[in-house]
């Protein structure tokens, strides 16, 4: 779909996080993850949701979660109970949508994803309990966007695009 974006950071290993966070905390990643991600449409699953920090999702973005568990406690989002429902709402609005996690959203519409964000964190987390899935790179072209492991970055990382091939 053309305007379904993912958007990840990731270890050696395609480790995601740990206990449900995030296993550490770039803060010029950071800023690159709030640039992306206002004005836009945030697809995540329950979890991610629970994860987020208060007042994350402030600043004109557009929450929606993917779960089979209803969310009546939360108000400003929208849910989809199934993936099919969910990609026929992207597929009618004409705006970009971003995914952003967790690991089983990533792997639900992986295959649908056009372009990727990715931060490659250069470094292995064994402590990981949650993984990005595996994809095939030879199905993507790739852009260097940034590269961080010459600056001192701790932990040293690329930002990569990654562009599907249709």
């Amino acid at each position: 779909m053309q305007n379904l974006t993912l958007l990840a950071a990731i270890g050696k290993n395609n480790e995601l996080g740990v206990d449900n966070h995030l296993i550490w905390r770039i803060k010029e990643d950071l800023a690159f993850y709030k640039k992306m991600t206002l004005d836009h449409y945030l697809i995540m699953g329950r979890k991610t949701l629970v994860s987020l920090p208060a007042g994350a999702l402030e600043g004109w973005r557009r929450p929606i979660v993917l779960s089979k568990r209803p969310l009546d406690r939360y108000c400003d989002l929208s849910c989809f109970n199934d993936l099919s429902s969910l990609l026929e709402f992207v597929s009618l609005v004409p705006e970009e949508f971003i995914v952003i996690g967790g690991s089983q959203i990533y792997k639900l519409l992986l295959p649908y994803v056009e372009t990727m964000y990715l931060t490659e964190i250069q470094q292995e987390y064994p402590e990981a309990d949650s993984y990005f899935p595996e994809f095939d790179k030879s199905d993507w072209t790739s852009e260097v966007l940034g590269d961080y492991r010459k600056e001192g970055a701790d932990p040293p990382y690329v930002r990569k695009k990654y562009i599907r091939h249709r």
